[in-house]
């Protein structure tokens, strides 16, 4: 190697440390590791984790839940969300060396710790919450809503719909049931081929797992089925408290009212999730809800459902304010999908300043596109006049650069884009995570508590 006259710093990899040091200096002073690390220290009652733990258990001692839970609340604030990759980063990423001060836990350690106390690390929402509501970056002068679609751990060819259930069950039924059969026939022959200690009946490979698929298919449509029979008596009270209010007789249904529809599907892998329209086509998913306020674009309520439609969770959404701050928001913004004669009067029975667009009606614009003008003398016209006076100065104008950014912030900054648990509840406890870390960034990024 041709070697200069030119001094450079040494640089020995070889080189032993006199003194090891501290994991304050892993990473800069003011850095997003050292912050969540301190907060969950200081700041989170972890009681109900601590809890679960009993002097009595023997072996090796486990991880601190404090590191545990910084580790996992950095994790999700920094976009790393695998119990692998997470393992991964504490052996070689000096700000996760930060969290733990140097321990390192194996993946399936962390996996079992999300899971044991999956619930307990979804009610930190509501401490971080507080803890921006104390810094001063949640006013509830205006919160905007949305909800997004967030892909299921499940694949939507796993799914399957009511009519095929029905055509396929007696073809697996039929077919499993020969191949019975024909063991019961051939158990002598199968004995001395196999051997004693042997039935000589058991179903190859391919045939368990025909049956097993028999099972599920048997499961899902007796879950469709339960769904239709509630949803028919569900209607059949409305249909009968609309005709005494109107002294009409209700229409009877075209079809069966507790048949499900031909359509109607299951996803066998999650059940709980559905089959929805998303950017990307139709896909098996959740529907996300957030209530984000315009101050600091801090979530102050949020929860996750299987229906495809916005339409029904305002008033959920608005609980959730009130539950999670102590007081409701002054003003709310949300587009058409929220928009219902219900909803509307919903706003205005808790004195609600409501900027709901009304059809396709977008901020700025002078006309509804793409629907009729709204019935006269309804909530939903006099909002749709509301907007259409407002024009770019509607507060309606907000929603777009409050909320959308912050879904934004989740999928694109932190690429949270598909839920790594199954089941509604579980789904929604995880992205109660996922909008802890988002809050904790914003949290640090507006200078903490003070």
């Amino acid at each position: 190697m041709k070697r200069t006259a030119k001094r450079f710093r040494p640089w020995d990899v070889d080189q032993a440390w006199l003194l090891p040091p501290s994991v304050h200096e892993f990473v800069p002073e003011g850095h997003l590791a050292h912050f969540v690390r301190d907060t969950v220290r200081e700041h989170l009652d972890l009681t109900a984790i601590y809890a679960t733990y009993s002097d009595d258990e023997r072996g090796r001692p486990p991880y601190n839940p404090t590191m545990m839970v910084a580790l996992l609340l950095y994790a999700y604030s920094s976009g790393v969300y695998s119990s692998r990759k997470i393992a991964t980063a504490c052996e070689t990423r000096v700000d996760f060396m930060a969290v733990t001060a140097m321990e390192k836990p194996d993946f399936r350690t962390i996996a079992v710790f999300r899971k044991t106390h999956l619930e307990s690390l979804a009610t930190l929402f509501a401490q971080v919450l507080k803890l921006c509501q104390k810094a001063g970056l949640v006013k509830l002068g205006h919160v905007a809503l949305d909800g997004s679609k967030f892909r299921a751990n499940a694949s939507k060819h796993k799914a399957m719909s009511y009519g095929r259930m029905c055509k396929v069950e007696p073809e697996l039924t039929a077919e499993v049931e020969k191949w019975f059969s024909a063991a019961d026939s051939q158990d002598e022959t199968e004995d001395s081929k196999y051997g004693a200690d042997r039935r000589g009946d058991e179903l190859p490979e391919w045939a368990k797992n025909k049956k097993a698929r028999l099972d599920k298919i048997r499961a899902a449509k007796a879950e469709l089925e339960a769904e239709a029979k509630e949803q028919a008596a569900r209607k059949e009270e409305e249909r009968a408290a609309t005709a005494k209010k109107t002294g009409r007789k209700p229409r009877k249904p075209k079809r069966p009212p507790d048949v499900p529809k031909d359509k109607a599907q299951k996803n066998f892998t999650d059940p709980e999730s559905r089959i929805m329209k998303t950017h990307d086509g139709f896909q098996q998913c959740y529907n996300a809800q957030i209530a984000v306020d315009a101050e600091h674009q801090i979530i102050v309520a949020q929860h996750v459902n299987n229906c495809g439609t916005d339409i029904q969770q305002l008033v959920p959404l608005v609980n959730g304010i009130k539950a999670n701050v102590g007081k409701q928001a002054r003003e709310v913004s949300a587009d058409s999908g929220y928009c219902s004669e219900e909803n509307l009067r919903e706003l205005n029975r808790r004195g609600i300043r409501g900027y709901v667009a009304a059809g396709r009606q977008k901020h700025g614009e002078k006309t509804a596109t793409g629907k009729r003008i709204p019935k006269a003398g309804t909530r939903v016209r006099k909002m749709w006049a509301k907007l259409k006076r407002g024009g770019h100065e509607s507060r309606y104008r907000l929603r777009k650069i409050v909320v959308e950014p912050v879904f934004g912030h989740i999928k694109a900054a932190r690429g949270f884009r598909q839920f790594l648990l199954r089941g509604e509840e579980n789904v929604g406890f995880e992205f109660s995570i996922v909008s802890t870390a988002h809050n904790l960034n914003k949290l640090f990024a507006a200078g903490g508590i003070g």
